[in-house]
């Protein structure tokens, strides 16, 4: 046929196929539970590839590495930061899930006498880690032995991560959102814990780039300077003392003169207020509301706040001299500037006045531009918005990580590396962090990260299905339903022992421990499940730090399974 010849001879047609049917299935939800957009790519892939269509290698190993330098870049900020402090518990922890996750996954495979390609694919579907795919596919084509041998192995890697994955979401969903609640005491109790906790957070408009939230903490207003305050002339900065006197932390932003004699926009704290003029105040809306009317009434004042005000995020340094917001705020520097928001290892807090800042934590400031600046270097460093990639930065990033994972080290007759995957995503991981501590240079808007981990990821599976199309079904057939029950296993076992560590060991939140488990199981759908159950945002306390943590590790211990398994 001749759309068959077309893919043949022109393969790249065929994953981009892949790719958008995949997609496509991957958001179809029965009863709200979905394959994912992963396996959804590899089943589609399996299914085009019995067209027995040649796709290159190269497009594989391209977009494989950059979706796991990406990956580092996203976490390293948080598993650098976690290594230390509060979230060293949290870090401790994934370790230990990790290495539960790799004992089973051994202990199963060495029961069904799995080979390395059928151990590594099982571990990655049943932990839901699909990036251990491509791993355990460069540790094993960096092997001596028989090259058909080694292929088959390769061959068989997909099978079991397609034969296991399904369950991996499936049984952490159920385990996390229904048995881990009834072990720790019941749902309505950890409601009610979770309940009180979740007072400290800020609420959020969710991840939606369409909505916001109709409460904006800080506001801008137009007031006429005509009140009991007014009666004669005063600075700027005896009004601004006037207010702080009644614990508000007001700014004045602009004047218009009532004289006509037009605009002040450079304020200082000696430029005199006049009866009649119209003032521009500043502040968090819980600050504007009250007696603002000793200074005189507000008006619209379309044209006179008309003028640009920005938001920027600051990495709090060590060096920063505030302990709290409200330590913060007594800084002459943060005139003209307020705390919109906060966030700790990506969690949201309310900027309230005792809310403590810690080196790592993301502060965003709004104000003008001339403020800002002024602020955000004494606080730590700013990170402005941007929609360019640095695509120097990922360039020699990922080329640097490619040279370090080829080197190796000799352990008995084995020659161990870790591999240009390991390396490029320790350079991920590195950069990253290097990024968070001087946001001057290797930047990846949030956009871009988003297209390179998802294109990178289900690019390098749609070749891998495609190039397995073929053997798929004689290697379904050989691994049989023991590969089922092997990842039954895998699933289950370390995920149960998890919720007991992490509860009965670590004395974690309820809610906390829950969220730790689905983030050191890397697993999206079981976060989600438990946040839906309690009703709360809670468990992305313990999400971030873990799954920054098995991230990374669980791709090391896929190269580890492979290394103890050859």
């Amino acid at each position: 046929m001749w759309f068959v010849e077309t893919f043949r001879h022109t393969p790249a047609l065929a994953v981009f196929l892949t790719i958008g049917l995949g997609f496509l299935l991957g958001k179809i939800k029965i009863k709200g539970i979905a394959l994912g957009t992963v396996t959804s790519v590899l089943i589609v892939g399996v299914l085009v590839g019995q067209m027995d269509i040649n796709v290159g290698g190269p497009l594989k190993t391209v977009s494989f590495l950059l979706f796991l330098f990406c990956i580092g870049y996203s976490v390293g900020p948080q598993f650098f930061r976690s290594l230390r402090g509060d979230g060293l518990k949290q870090v401790i922890f994934a370790v230990v899930v990790c290495v539960l996750i790799l004992a089973t996954s051994l202990g199963v495979a060495l029961l069904f006498g799995l080979n390395p390609g059928q151990a590594a694919g099982m571990m990655a579907g049943a932990s839901t880690a699909s990036p251990v795919v491509g791993a355990a596919e460069d540790t094993l084509n960096s092997l001596a032995g028989d090259r058909d041998a080694v292929s088959g192995m390769i061959a068989a890697i997909p099978v079991c991560y397609a034969m296991t994955y399904v369950f991996g979401t499936l049984g952490a969903v159920w385990l996390l959102g229904y048995v881990g609640p009834a072990m720790m005491g019941g749902i309505d109790k950890i409601k009610a814990m979770t309940h009180e906790l979740e007072k400290t957070l800020s609420p959020s408009a969710g991840n939606d780039p369409a909505s916001f939230n109709a409460c904006r903490p800080v506001a801008f207003r137009a007031y006429i300077a005509d009140g009991e305050l007014m009666e004669s002339q005063h600075t700027v900065s005896e009004i601004e003392q006037e207010f702080r006197a009644g614990g508000r932390r007001i700014t004045v932003e602009r004047i218009e003169r009532a004289d006509g004699s037009g605009r002040v926009d450079l304020m200082t704290p000696d430029t005199v207020i006049y009866p009649g003029d119209t003032v521009v105040l500043a502040g968090r809306r819980e600050m504007m509301v009250g007696d603002i009317d000793r200074l005189g009434h507000e008006v619209a004042g379309v044209d006179l706040l008309n003028f640009p005000v920005e938001d920027v995020d600051v990495t709090v340094a060590r060096q920063c001299p505030a302990a709290t917001i409200r330590e913060l705020f007594d800084y002459e520097w943060m005139d003209g500037v307020d705390v919109k928001s906060i966030k700790r290892n990506d969690v949201p807090l309310n900027p309230l006045a005792q809310t403590t800042l810690q080196p790592g934590d993301i502060v965003e400031l709004v104000g003008r531009k001339k403020n800002l600046d002024r602020a955000a270097s004494m606080i730590g460093y700013a990170d402005p918005a941007t929609v360019t990639t640095d695509f120097v930065f990922i360039g020699l990033g990922i080329l640097l990580g490619g040279l370090l994972g080829a080197l190796s080290v000799t352990i008995g007759n084995v020659p161990v590396s870790l591999g240009a995957s390991g390396g490029a995503l320790v350079a991920g991981l590195l950069m990253g962090w290097l990024r968070s501590k001087r946001p001057v240079y290797g930047s990846i808007p949030k956009a871009s990260l988003w297209v390179f981990n998802n294109l990178g990821l289900n690019m390098y599976i749609a070749v891998i299905g495609i190039a397995s199309g073929p053997s798929f079904v004689s290697s379904f057939a050989e691994v049989g339903p023991k590969i089922f029950v092997a990842g039954l296993i895998v699933t289950l076992v370390p995920l149960f022992l998890a919720i007991l560590i992490g509860h009965k060991l670590f004395k974690f939140h309820p809610a906390v421990t829950l969220g730790c488990c689905a983030g050191a199981r890397k697993t999206t759908a079981g976060l989600g499940a438990v946040q839906e159950r309690l009703g709360s945002t809670v468990p992305a306390l313990g999400y971030t730090i873990t799954y920054a943590v098995s991230n990374t590790l669980l791709i090391i211990f896929g190269i580890v399974l492979v290394l103890l398994t050859a």
